[in-house]
């Protein structure tokens, strides 16, 4: 395998997760008994340009399909962050009613009907479908195809250049990552400013965020290397924020590099020294992340093996690709974990793939009332716990197993 970027040879395993299906490939009730797919679950680092990446084990086009599970606008939080962007964006660079908004990886138009709300022209792009024709029936405008320089080239030969180029949690889950950034150059306006936002690698590691690696996230960034892929395509990073969603992202502001309108923020050097001086630059940085994966599987099977010896109901909270990750590379099944709640019902009444534990509604907690709900999201615990509070009627506790397992012992500590 060699670098997606540099093309340097890969040697350095980042970890290795064992073998596992596409997180996000839930299955029906007649697909229990069925074989499934599992995927090597391996990841490098690059010495030359540290650039983490996984193989493109699963074809990308059989991940982002029409069957794809993930819909942004099922989450409280992420909308009011979509909706704080936008406002953000409109004060900063005056965008308007004479501007032209795009969004690569739109999925069900959860940001831009922000935008549309301030009468701001928006276009999406979305592989996936069945997300795609939400935001349809939203009334925007959306090309379902995966973005690229073919795509790039079709839309300025239409005319469809942006003034605002928007990419959140995308460039990760692009295989072709080089094709993808020239794409954004093709289709961006000589003056105009592109964002995008991803998890930051640092938190990655720091966090034992390992949860966080599925196959269809085929890079794990940091800022010094991103800022290379950028530039080695024509643009220049003028700004970046460290912003807190994903468990720790960043939000890059890049322009082309003859667009000399935008001045550039003291935040790049001062993001950029940050990370050298924690070792981000140094293969040894990344060495030993393998033994903090184990640790929180062991902490984690023997809090089970706890609880299923005193006879207590353990039941998840989020079907997210996340915690089918966690799960499998913990080997838990369904006779350790009870059900998961997800408040989306395309993945309700389907099954997480390998440890075949039931996707349900949210009126079965009230039913069961088990006694532990872990948060497999964990990235949006706030959120979750506030929205089951009730479940302190019957001294539930909610659970964390990243970075290490946490059992909350009472609700308001995750309130203040």
């Amino acid at each position: 395998m060699k670098c997606r970027f540099c093309k340097t040879k890969l040697s350095h395993v980042f970890i290795d997760l064992q073998q596992s299906p596409a997180s996000n490939s839930f299955l029906t009730q007649e697909q229990l008994g069925q074989p499934e797919a599992f995927y090597p679950l391996k990841v490098y680092t690059c010495h030359h340009c540290f650039l983490v990446q996984i193989a493109e084990y699963k074809k990308f086009d059989t991940i982002f399909d029409n069957q794809y599970v993930y819909f942004s606008s099922y989450s409280s939080s992420w909308l009011k962050h979509a909706e704080q962007y936008t406002e953000s964006m409109i004060d900063r660079f005056g965008f308007n009613a004479a501007s032209q908004v795009v969004e690569i990886a739109s999925n069900d138009g959860y940001l831009l009907q922000y935008f549309k709300e301030h009468n701001i022209p928006v276009l999406g792009i979305e592989p996936t479908g069945n997300t795609a024709q939400v935001a349809i029936s939203k009334g925007i405008e959306t090309i379902i195809e995966f973005f690229g320089t073919e795509l790039a080239r079709e839309m300025v030969k239409d005319g469809r250049k942006a003034d605002l180029l928007i990419g959140n949690n995308v460039l990760a889950h692009v295989p072709n990552i080089l094709d993808f950034v020239a794409g954004l150059k093709l289709v961006l306006k000589d003056d105009g400013v592109l964002t995008m936002e991803f998890p930051h690698l640092m938190q990655l590691v720091e966090n034992n965020q390992f949860d966080t690696i599925y196959h269809e996230h085929f890079s794990y960034l940091s800022f010094h290397t991103v800022k290379q892929i950028f530039e080695s395509q024509g643009f220049e990073l003028f700004d970046v924020d460290e912003i807190p969603t994903h468990g720790g992202s960043l939000r890059i502001y890049a322009k082309h590099n003859y667009d000399k309108s935008k001045a550039i923020s003291a935040n790049v050097r001062t993001l950029l020294q940050k990370e050298a001086s924690k070792g981000m630059t140094t293969l040894e940085y990344y060495n030993n992340f393998q033994e903090k994966a184990i640790r929180a599987k062991s902490l984690f099977n023997n809090f089970l093996l706890q609880q299923k010896i005193a006879g207590k109901t353990v039941a998840g909270y989020g079907a997210a690709a996340k915690g089918n990750t966690f799960l499998n590379y913990c080997g838990v099944g369904d006779n350790q974990i009870s059900f998961v709640v997800d408040a989306n019902p395309y993945k309700q009444n389907k099954y997480l793939p390998a440890s075949h534990i039931k996707v349900v509604d949210e009126n079965y907690l009230e039913d069961q009332k088990p006694n532990y709900i872990v948060i497999f999201p964990w990235n949006i615990k706030e959120e979750i716990v506030k929205n089951l509070s009730y479940v302190e009627r019957w001294n539930c506790k909610f659970v964390v197993a990243i970075p290490f397992l946490t059992i909350l012992d009472e609700v308001q500590s995750m309130l203040i």
